[in-house]
């Protein structure tokens, strides 16, 4: 499908009420139209979903896109029905059993689905999708493959298996952060030929970077608060704690009165989190201490601040976090405040991440010892892993890496038990190293001497953009310097519970 550029901008404006792309928006959506293979990296804020959802309108047949989050597709789904196109919609864990099978029973009339990998692994949904007409296969947030494919969700890493069985249409895997070792791990893991790739500039000018360093936890809550009080602007205070968070955010609503805030975390429920979620884009909210569940395309223009109260494991998802700010343009700030402490946090999340040797050599030994179905071998890999889900699905993907789980049946005459163990016990290690490597760069950044600007993306470009304000905290950073055009949110501090009923009072 060829289109002249005034053609497309006008579907743009029309569609999106845009009047020109943004840079790597038009390039992309041409490849795609032409039915090529695309791998694309644009920055964070600066429109990647348009990159697909335009081409659904255009395309004959079902835009597939596997998303990560429910809030993501949730969001989404609900500003292109706001643009009027109502031919969206996300299959996932929120729909109740009714809702699903209508969704089901009428998935041909659809242009855009939005699905999770793990419900991708659903027969029934496969079998579904298999009969439709699929013009693009989208992979948002395609980083998720190497950052969480390998260990909690290795459905990511089944992708591939899903793609050839829909017959290998046209596929689009989309992130803002990706160092070119991480490019190679996506592409491997996806095996798709001949991929055009659209690589752009991670960096954003219009972001300051600062970190500041404290002697004690106090230190670091009354700099946040002068911070809050001070600037008030929409912001995000990210925290490696669901604790952490809840209990900062208490402090902040005792201590600074004329500011909407709450926390977020993957612990409230679904019902809450979107709540929340959609009073921040309301400016009901404007403060949100959150933990990484929170944020994830999420298409909110005016938030002008990230602090980090703890710093997270590698720099690619500092990147992707900070890039929530200053969507716009305009001159926004990143704080990183750092204390000696604080690298202890991600060290215990790292060690908790993947079982321990002496339990996976446990659950081969009853593999190999005695006849068991997957369902025994689950109970027992459960009980003794203290209930941790994402144990268990990383030990069964290996399992089905080494073919001792094949078609849903356990065969052991594949590999032997000492080999199993020890190439378990050899990812294991590799992982883990992998991992630690990542969080020593996150250190080593938060540590330099020089350029932060220059150091953070050093691994994703030999270029640095100039800045277009302030650049960080080593070059020339004043908070003096920053004037940030202050917004007043739309309504006062109110739980968001108390939100909840009130909504669902008036509409009864």
């Amino acid at each position: 499908m060829i289109m002249s550029k005034p053609q497309l901008e006008q579907y743009l404006q029309t569609y999106f009420g845009f009047s020109t792309f943004r840079p790597g928006q038009k390039d992309i959506i041409d490849a795609v139209l032409n039915k090529r293979n695309v791998f694309a990296v644009l920055p964070t804020g600066t429109g990647k979903s348009i990159c697909y959802q335009l081409p659904a309108m255009l395309l004959s047949g079902t835009v597939i896109v596997v998303s990560p989050l429910l809030s993501l597709m949730t969001d989404q789904v609900k500003q292109l029905k706001a643009t009027g196109f109502k031919k969206v919609a996300a299959l996932n864990s929120m729909l109740s059993y009714q809702e699903r099978e209508m969704l089901l029973q009428e998935i041909d009339s659809y242009k855009l689905l939005y699905l999770s990998p793990e419900m991708l692994q659903s027969k029934r949904i496969l079998s579904r999708i298999q009969s439709l007409k699929i013009s693009l296969f989208v992979i948002d947030e395609a980083h998720c493959i190497s950052q969480w494919g390998h260990e909690f969700r290795p459905d990511y890493l089944r992708i591939k298996q899903v793609h050839q069985l829909l017959h290998k249409p046209p596929l689009l895997a989309l992130t803002a952060t990706a160092t070119p070792d991480v490019q190679q791990d996506i592409m491997e893991a996806l095996q798709v030929p001949d991929v055009e790739k659209f690589i752009y500039p991670m960096d954003k000018p219009n972001i300051c970077l600062v970190v500041e360093r404290v002697n004690h936890i106090k230190e670091k809550e009354d700099k946040l608060v002068e911070i809050i009080k001070h600037y008030t602007v929409p912001t995000l205070l990210y925290f490696s704690s669901r604790d952490e968070a809840a209990r900062v955010a208490s402090i902040l609503q005792a201590k600074v009165q004329d500011r909407n805030i709450a926390y977020y975390h993957g612990g409230l429920d679904n019902q809450d989190r979107l709540l929340i979620q959609q009073q921040f884009m309301n400016r009901q909210l404007d403060v949100i201490c959150c933990t990484n569940a929170f944020g994830m395309g999420i298409n909110k223009k005016d938030i002008q601040l990230v602090i980090h109260y703890h710093f997270p494991s590698q720099i690619e998802s500092f990147i992707q976090e900070i890039g929530r700010a200053g969507r716009n343009g305009q001159e926004s700030v990143s704080v990183t405040l750092y204390h000696e402490y604080d690298r202890i946090i991600p060290q215990r999340l790292l060690d908790s991440e993947l079982p321990d040797d002496g339990l996976v050599k446990l659950m081969l030994q009853q593999i190999y010892n005695s006849e068991v179905s997957i369902e025994e071998l689950k109970d027992e890999f459960m009980l003794k892993a203290n209930g941790v889900e994402p144990h268990w699905r990383f030990f069964r993907y290996q399992l089905e890496k080494l073919k001792i789980i094949e078609q849903d049946r356990i065969n052991i005459s594949n590999i032997s038990f000492k080999d199993a163990v020890l190439s378990l016990q050899k990812t294991i290690e590799q992982r883990y190293q992998y991992k630690y490597n990542k969080l020593n760069e996150m250190l080593e950044w938060l540590h330099t001497k020089g350029c932060r600007r220059k150091e953070l993306f050093s691994h994703f470009q030999d270029h640095i953009q100039k800045p277009s304000n302030m650049c960080c905290d080593y070059c020339d950073f004043q908070w003096e310097n920053w004037r940030p055009a202050f917004e007043q949110s739309n309504s006062k501090n109110q739980d968001w519970r108390t939100s909840l009923k009130e909504m669902l009072y008036q509409g009864e």
